[in-house]
């Protein structure tokens, strides 16, 4: 609008000046003629503009026109949008009102309806985990091939451990486990019944409880709290399973105690486990038979084994041990000394671990110190030591590279010299996730001593018995992996 005024006033002036022209030009004498011609010149002048100021101010008002319809329809837009805004609100507060409404009464018959039972197979898991391997085997003694119908030397395919395992979950706190472990029977076979501690039982008779297949973890678990879980039945022990998982290798080889006959995985008893934390602290402590998984017992007294550990930003480490007399303190067992008959002895065994691992790399520590482990019910006294370290380079997404050393002195009273040297070197990949697969390199050594040569892997693989003084080797390369489901 102010602009239209200035334009008008502008375009005024330029009339009003146009007009007054004569007036204000010096007074000459001219002739009438040509003062008549002047004059007729500034009315068309005027008249001109004239037309001009009304053009202008047509398209002035066309322009304000157009201004004013766009402010409307400006304010007719936020009119709408606040009245459908309003619109929502009111439906909001119609369907909260009617969502208050509802009778108390119906809500109680809606939670009443019957609702789908939920199938047993909802609660239930089943797992399974293959070891297995494709190997060349090599046992030596003083640098010569052992011969013989029992000589461990050759080729062959082998599958160590299946596991089947059934998981079920009654409720939030009660849960059962069933794990079948199928493997390959070491010594004699028979199809009759037989005492295994009797002078006419077939040689390695022992070896035969399970006949191959057989129960290794049986229990129910309440678990009260995660820092509170009690498991009855046969169940993982403390320490080996803890150790086989921050080991990783399992599929390769035992880990140090199972190796070497200073400890198993499983046992039958009353277990009491839990996290403290958010998994900062664990323990584990376990009232058990002491016969191992294989070997149920009725004796006089119980084991103890236990453990605790600590896990923070990739280290971990953990101690433990273990005291009792091993599943031999049965009614009426004595040890005949040549002094007269005691009780059977208690062995004990100390046990510590300490790592680091993360996703590039892994390294760790294990050590062992124990006391009549094999000599519960013996004359003779002993005690052993054993040490293992291991490592792992990720170096890509499905590769790594791993090897480990275990040194062992097994029978530190009876046999001070006898020694045993362990390692595995390999390289392992990971086609897809539920297998591993591995190209492995093992080897063993025993001095003045008896080398136990299943203890590479190869569970078929009889013993060799070291002259004094003398040395035995155990060498093994192959394929190795596991499957796991």
């Amino acid at each position: 609008m102010t602009s239209k005024f200035n334009l008008l006033a502008g375009a005024s002036v330029g009339i009003a000046m146009i007009a007054a022209g004569p007036a204000l030009a010096k007074p000459v004498k001219h002739k009438a003629h040509k003062a008549v011609a002047r004059s007729n010149s500034q009315n068309a002048e005027i008249e001109a503009l004239k037309a001009q100021v009304e053009a202008l101010t047509a398209r002035l008002d066309a322009q304000e026109q157009n201004s004013a319809q766009a402010t409307a329809a400006i304010n007719n837009a936020q009119n709408t949008a606040a009245a459908a805004q309003a619109t929502a609100t009111q439906a909001q507060a119609q369907v909260a009102t009617a969502q208050a409404a509802v009778p108390g009464e119906v809500k109680t018959q809606l939670a009443a309806m019957p609702k789908p039972k939920n199938a047993w197979a909802n609660d239930t898991v089943i797992s399974g985990r293959m070891y297995f391997n494709a190997s060349t085997m090599t046992q030596k003694v003083n640098g010569v091939k052992t011969t013989g119908g029992t000589a461990g030397n050759g080729t062959g395919f082998d599958i160590k451990r299946f596991y089947l395992g059934i998981d079920h979950t009654f409720s939030p706190i009660f849960a059962a486990n069933l794990t079948m472990d199928i493997s390959n029977v070491v010594g004699s076979t028979s199809n009759y019944n037989f005492n295994a501690n009797s002078a006419t039982a077939p040689a390695n008779s022992t070896a035969l409880v399970g006949r191959g297949f057989y129960v290794k973890k049986a229990y129910l678990q309440a678990k009260l709290n995660p820092a509170f879980i009690i498991r009855l039945g046969a169940a993982d022990l403390p320490w080996v399973p803890y150790v086989e998982n921050q080991y990783g290798y399992r599929h390769i080889e035992n880990v140090l105690i199972d190796r070497t006959n200073f400890g198993t995985s499983a046992d039958w008893g009353v277990h009491v486990l839990g996290d403290l934390a958010g998994g900062l602290l664990s323990y584990q402590f376990s009232v058990i038979d002491g016969g191992g998984y294989r070997n149920v017992k009725v004796t006089k007294s119980v084991d103890f084994e236990g453990r605790v550990s600590t896990s923070y930003k990739g280290f971990y480490a953990a101690a433990g041990g273990y005291s009792g007399k091993r599943g031999n303190d049965t009614e009426g067992a004595v040890i005949t000394l040549p002094t007269g008959t005691r009780d059977i002895r208690t062995a004990t065994r100390l046990d510590a671990l300490v790592g680091y691992k993360s996703k590039l790399f892994g390294i760790g520590g294990e050590y062992f110190h124990a006391k009549n482990w094999n000599n519960t019910n013996t004359v003779a006294t002993d005690k052993a030591d054993g040490w293992s370290v291991f490592g792992n380079v990720n170096f890509a997404k499905t590769w790594s590279v791993f090897g480990r050393y275990d040194w062992v002195k097994p029978n530190k009273i009876t046999n001070d010299d006898f020694k045993q040297h362990y390692f595995n070197a390999g390289i392992q990949w990971e086609p897809v996730k539920i297998v591993d697969l591995a190209l492995v390199y093992k080897r063993e050594v025993g001095n003045n001593g008896d080398l136990v040569a299943a203890s590479l892997g190869n569970q078929n693989a009889p013993s060799v018995a070291i002259p004094i003084g003398g040395r035995a080797t155990n060498s093994e390369i192959g394929l190795f992996g596991q499957l796991r489901f």
